[in-house]
């Protein structure tokens, strides 16, 4: 009875955390904001990606209030901004603020979406403050007063986008009380166990298991987010790199529990084999 209440529990143990480590990633790396700008912020170095969305920022600048004799001095300045838009001291912080308000947009709760003045049905960036980085450009080169506006949104992904990043964000929060339920129920296994280092060795081959399963959804999940068009040339950039900055993020934590159950599995292996030398050591003593 012990035996099958350990390997109930021991199972169940593995499964609780097979699910919690990437929820706890996801919550950690995506859902909080500081993680989520920790992860793509470093998109904002690409130099093809800066320079299709400086372009893409500097061109939804309204310029309808500079007299027509002066369009012809505007535009080349506006050409101008957009290429050295990146090289600016205040982009990075720029691009920040710009992740941050995108975030708030796309991940936050509903109520405070629709406070933020997010479309319901789609992924959104706002490049608000690059905007306005660029309006300030081409006022101190031109000597005309450019007004920003407080918000520029840019659609950065579909209804289906949408929806995984709504099921994703309500799926995180859960890891920390499924990695409580493994961590009870792998005790309890212990407890209950006759043989631990068989034990040990299937706890390890359960996380190598795991850290399979988790490279395979992975690859999935990439194939399947990188098959779909997030509806403009930035969008589809910014998905691409986004995708593939996550799965580089994640992979520290395979590999971990990747390590973590090859010990395992060895360690439980080699004291099994341990034990059972000794058990006849014991018999043939008594003998």
């Amino acid at each position: 009875m012990r035996t099958v209440v350990s390997a109930a529990a021991a199972i169940l143990g593995m499964l609780l955390a097979a699910a919690a480590v990437p929820a706890i990633w996801l919550d950690r790396a995506i859902v909080r904001e500081d993680g989520f700008v920790a992860l793509a912020g470093p998109l904002g170095n690409d130099p093809a990606f800066q320079e299709r969305l400086a372009a893409a920022a500097v061109g939804t600048i309204d310029t309808s209030a500079v007299p027509g004799f002066l369009a012809d001095l505007v535009q080349p300045v506006l050409e101008d901004a957009a290429a050295s838009l990146t090289g600016l001291p205040e982009y990075r912080q720029a691009w920040e603020d710009t992740l941050r308000k995108s975030h708030r947009l796309s991940l936050a709760a509903e109520g405070e979406a629709e406070a933020e003045g997010a479309s319901a049905s789609s992924l959104t960036l706002d490049v608000s403050p690059l905007v306005a980085l660029g309006a300030g450009e081409i006022s101190r080169a031109t000597g005309l007063p450019l007004d920003p506006p407080a918000r520029t949104l840019l659609n950065a992904g579909g209804p289906e986008q949408k929806e995984w990043a709504e099921r994703l964000a309500a799926y995180a929060p859960a890891g920390y009380l499924l990695a409580a339920g493994s961590a009870v129920a792998l005790l309890l296994a212990v407890v209950a166990a006759r043989r631990r280092w068989t034990l040990l060795a299937g706890v390890g081959l359960g996380a190598l298991l795991a850290a399979g399963c988790w490279t395979a959804a992975g690859r999935i999940g990439r194939d399947r987010a990188l098959g779909t068009d997030a509806g403009s040339e930035v969008a589809n950039m910014f998905r691409d790199e986004f995708v593939a900055a996550a799965s580089r993020d994640f992979q520290p934590w395979t590999l971990a529990a990747a390590v973590a159950g090859a010990v395992a599995l060895a360690a439980g292996l080699l004291g099994r084999s341990a034990a059972r030398k000794r058990e006849r050591a014991t018999g043939s003593m008594e003998k």
